[in-house]
């Protein structure tokens, strides 16, 4: 059962097996907060376990640049979201080395496609992505986020 995250009282539920759990909580927080400020949207998570598909899907895309990550899937979640651009996919996957990933990626047309990387604060980069350079952000909920992306090219639906 999705468990929606709380943005004012961030929780590791979900994430606890993390070594950054406490800041991978922040994170996932962090991205609530922008869903429900920008879109009005509930973000929910689901363990990864019980959406093995949507950890296959993000893996999919992720060889179109042959990066297969090494740590473990923790929480999961996908949202399909109508903006000006069209209806946008959105998929997330939460890490246990508390690197989260999502995947946005527009359906009616390939405008918008991409991958993000986010690092939670005090994670090293995994080895799978140091070969992208990574840009700092504060957040009051996740500390220092570090973060980079690629364009999708192929197709995936």
């Amino acid at each position: 059962m999705p468990t929606p995250i709380d943005f004012t009282t961030v929780s590791t539920h979900g994430l606890e097996s993390s070594p950054h759990a406490e800041a991978l909580a922040g994170l996932r927080a962090n991205e609530a907060r922008y869903f429900k400020n920008k879109y009005d949207l509930v973000f929910e998570t689901t363990p990864a376990s019980e959406a093995p598909e949507l950890v296959d899907y993000v893996a999919t895309v992720l060889l179109e640049r042959d990066i297969v990550v090494a740590s473990t899937p923790l929480e999961v979640t996908e949202m399909m979201v109508d903006t000006a651009d069209g209806l946008v996919r959105w998929t997330y996957v939460f890490y246990e080395s508390g690197l989260a990933i999502n995947v946005l990626y527009t359906v009616n047309d390939n405008k918008k496609r991409a991958v993000g990387f986010k690092l939670s604060d005090g994670m090293d980069v995994p080895e799978e992505l140091n070969k992208f350079k990574f840009a700092r952000m504060k957040s009051k909920l996740a500390g220092t986020i570090r973060g980079s992306y690629f364009v999708v090219k192929g197709e995936y639906k």
